[in-house]
């Protein structure tokens, strides 16, 4: 017969007691969790209730409800409810919380109204790596990606939605009213008239519902409204399906991929690359920094923003020219001569600059040469104008764009650095997330929450980097 190995009675009471810190091993992740709220001055960071007052009911002070979420986020536990639940039964948690159990309720406030305390708190982790020159390098990866919102797409409307939908009902009003004049010439049941009036009458105030909609729509300056999420937006996702979400930027270190930054936003990556670069300068506090960017965030007045804050980027340029389309030479036929400020375009002959405009709030010089062209052989295949020349604009920076490029094409490693780099992250806070992501609604929540997923992310990699007792350790003498 098979001996097995059997466990302790239930019932059998113990001489000595265990005591609960032998369960906690040395390198357990918990002991970062308590190490790192301990060091923190949550009076100075802007967390409530620090000081307890001295009339009313006791309340939990905030390192311990600050150490419950990290332990949750750090463990794929975001919920107030879950949490709670594991407050009662986790042995880690016991440990860590010293055998307080705070009711959801509770838990739910606390990151409602803590928000600002929670991203000083993430933003401390970072300045800790910083100290532990983790961000040598200074080269950041940065890139956004479109994160789920409390906001489904039936609860969000856009002009042309909300046309689509009127077109739709009013459609149906029509179908109702004449079936209502075909029932007054014929003889039907009386059930059949009540339904046919019942659903006129509740296309007809769907309607009024719908062209109140389109007026708010239309009033609003993103011409689009979420019902459950204002602050949400319906953006394209990389399969270039429509989803009602927000977009997390991100500056990600190269060297341990680390989160430097990060900040919402509802908007598309094109103009965020000078403002990520300068808030990844503040958080690493030096000028002399290197961004990359994938083609998204082609701008050339962000580049010129970006090149005067003191740092390198590094960006893919888009080509947004509809030259082809029509069937003419595309821009990159002519070739522009610095020593002469002139382009020579495809037939050889020499383009002057003329004159200088502005368009879009940008300066540009214009380069034609309207008796060559007049005389052009190949003209058909350079303008669709009968009367016009062809004409080239420059912009009057774009040397520094130009060099920038070529700093890239000497480069070649840069776009897949970059992939390796920035994707990473977003992928594993995705997979913590589940398929829901974030829970809550508005920015300010929304943003709290981001901030919770990023400071359990970095604290992930410091772990792997350095190990947990000697992070520990690094905390406490930190």
């Amino acid at each position: 017969m098979t001996n097995h190995i059997k466990g302790q009675c239930r019932t059998q009471a113990t001489l000595f007691p265990e005591v609960l810190d032998d369960f906690v091993g040395e390198d357990n992740p918990v002991r970062i969790v308590d190490a790192f709220v301990n060091e923190l001055d949550l009076q100075e960071l802007g967390f409530e209730r620090v000081q307890a007052k001295s009339t009313g009911r006791p309340g939990y002070h905030p390192a311990i409800l600050l150490k419950l979420y990290i332990y949750g986020y750090l463990n794929r536990i975001q919920s107030s409810r879950r949490l709670e639940t594991e407050a009662n039964r986790n042995l880690e948690l016991m440990w860590l919380l010293e055998r307080l159990a705070p009711d959801f309720k509770t838990i739910a406030d606390f990151r409602r109204d803590n928000g600002d305390g929670i991203k000083l708190a993430c933003r401390h982790f970072v300045i800790l790596c910083r100290e532990l020159n983790m961000f040598s390098e200074g080269v950041v990866a940065i890139d956004g990606s479109k994160f789920k919102a409390v906001n489904s797409k039936t609860n969000n409307y856009t002009s042309k939605k909300a046309n689509d939908l009127i077109t739709r009902v009013e459609a149906k009003i029509s179908k109702y009213l004449l079936e209502l004049d075909e029932v007054d010439r014929k003889e039907v049941p009386d059930n059949r008239v009540k339904m046919v009036k019942d659903k006129l009458a509740w296309f007809k105030k769907r309607l009024g519902e719908l062209q109140e909609m389109k007026r708010v729509v239309e009033a609003h300056p993103d011409k689009q409204v979420s019902l459950t999420d204002p602050d949400a937006r319906l953006l394209k996702t990389r399969n270039m399906e429509r989803q009602v979400c927000y977009n997390i930027q991100s500056a990600v270190d190269t060297k341990h991929h680390l989160i430097v930054c990060h900040d919402v936003t509802n908007t598309n990556d094109r103009g965020e690359l000078a403002r990520m670069t300068k808030l990844t300068q503040e958080m690493l506090n030096r000028k002399d920094i290197t961004s990359l960017a994938d083609k998204g965030y082609y701008s050339r007045q962000d580049i010129k923003a970006t090149l005067d804050l003191g740092a390198e980027t590094l960006v893919r340029k888009t080509d947004t020219s509809g030259s082809e389309r029509k069937g003419i030479f595309n821009r990159s036929k002519f070739k522009y001569v610095p020593t002469k400020d002139i382009y020579i375009c495809p037939a050889g002959e020499e383009m002057i600059n003329r004159t200088r405009t502005v368009e879009d709030g940008l300066e540009l010089d214009v380069y034609f040469n309207h008796n060559a062209c007049k005389e052009c052989k190949i003209r058909n295949q350079c303008t669709t104008s009968k009367r016009e020349p062809r004409r080239m604009r420059r912009w009057i920076h774009e040397a520094e764009a130009e060099a920038m490029l070529e700093r890239l094409a000497n480069a070649p490693q840069t776009p897949v650095i970059r992939k390796q780099t920035v994707e990473h992250p977003f992928g594993t806070i995705k997979m913590w997330m589940g398929a829901t992501h974030f829970l809550t609604r508005r920015f300010k929540n929304v943003s709290t929450e981001m901030s919770l997923h990023v400071l359990a992310y970095n604290m992930k990699r410091m772990m792997a980097i350095m190990g947990v007792q000697a992070l520990t350790k690094a905390i406490r003498e930190g």
